[in-house]
């Protein structure tokens, strides 16, 4: 646990990861961002930042890096396309509801079980 050294900032974070069964790709991730901002009502200022690692490195950690920025924080979905395995983190300055979070993206992804914690 670390210590709270900015206690009068509302600050909530949910890190969700699971294997998926959906296929993805840029499109697919795009698709998520609209899809989970209007699940938790939560509101972005610019469009999605996809980028794909295009067969540079590791053939297993290929995939999608990504980010969505939120009036209050931000969005990142890590996606490894061999793995089928996805890696999300959700980071607001406000409350939002994390077992919808949780159970929108298993949803979205098609995932069976997913790991969870809320810091």
């Amino acid at each position: 646990m670390i210590k709270d050294l900015a206690p009068n900032i509302t600050r909530k974070r949910l890190l969700l990861e699971g294997f998926y069964t959906i296929d993805a790709d840029k499109a697919t991730i795009k698709d998520y961002f609209d899809y989970i901002t209007k699940e938790l009502n939560v509101r972005t200022y610019s469009d999605p930042i996809i980028f794909e690692t295009g067969n540079r490195g590791k053939k297993e950690n290929q995939g999608f890096d990504a980010f969505v920025p939120l009036i209050d924080s931000g969005i990142s979905c890590y996606v490894w396309v061999y793995m089928k395995f996805i890696s999300v983190i959700i980071y607001t300055c406000k409350d939002f509801d994390e077992k919808k979070a949780v159970d929108s993206t298993k949803a979205f992804f098609k995932i069976g079980k997913v790991e969870w914690n809320i810091f």
